[in-house]
């Protein structure tokens, strides 16, 4: 039986929270689904809401709290994530986006996303396919075809049944297909990516070297012998 870890991230403000709701509805879709095809799912859930001292403190000073720690490392082991926000003017919560924003751009390079948002009016539809797929357009994710809306008068609607399973589906064989795995093992080096980025694993960069010493902070000093020309070293 193969094992697939699952992130939820929820965005929603109030407790209960429809958002939370329609997050967790997905995730035991996506659980049921795997169950039946053989798989076991272990899922990990992100409340923003817990989260929102340390993101903000995180924005202005990029440091990391303990809690914001826990769920960067949840997000970074992951096999699949879903992505539920509220809508307010408009727009994903803030909330979500500075989370997101705040995330090394390497972190969720080629994982499978399904995307979700709830709002008071069904005028907000179009925010899940105009913001959050660009959002992890932009972090190399993967969304998965179908994304999932839900206004109070979809609560109980067949269609967002049926739109859950096939988004559940899609996500399951994501996960399945191995993608994100195969693209860190075998394509990993092909992606520009920021220093740090591949969780320590850069092979292509000398720490070692003279350069990487003054850039630390180490002293250059000139040594030479014979008639031959001095060289420039470095010292830590």
């Amino acid at each position: 039986m193969t094992s697939y870890r699952l992130t939820v991230v929820s965005a929603g403000a109030s407790d209960p929270s429809s958002t939370r709701m329609l997050a967790d509805r997905i995730s035991q879709r996506v659980t049921a689904l795997a169950g039946r095809r053989g798989h076991d799912t272990v899922v990990t859930v992100v409340d923003l809401r817990e989260l929102a001292t340390e993101i903000t403190a995180a924005v202005v000073s990029r440091i990391q709290g303990p809690k914001l720690r826990q769920a960067v490392a949840a997000l970074a082991d992951t096999d699949g994530l879903v992505v539920s926000t509220p809508v307010y003017a408009a727009g994903a919560s803030g909330l979500l986006t500075s989370f997101f924003q705040i995330l090394d751009s390497d972190l969720l390079i080629a994982k499978p996303v399904i995307v979700a948002a709830t709002a008071g009016t069904a005028r907000h539809s179009l925010v899940v396919d105009e913001q959050l797929r660009s959002l992890f357009a932009y972090l190399r994710a993967l969304t998965v075809p179908t994304s999932v809306f839900a206004a109070p008068e979809d609560q109980n609607a067949p269609e967002l049944g049926r739109r859950l399973d096939r988004a559940a589906f899609e996500l399951v064989l994501l996960m399945e297909s191995g993608f994100a795995r195969a693209v860190r093992d075998e394509s990993w080096h092909s992606y520009q990516h920021e220093f740090g980025g591949a969780g320590g694993t850069e092979v292509s960069i000398a720490l070692d070297s003279d350069l990487m010493r003054l850039a630390t902070g180490g002293s250059a000093r000139v040594s030479g012998g014979g008639d031959g020309p001095a060289a420039v070293r470095s010292s830590a």
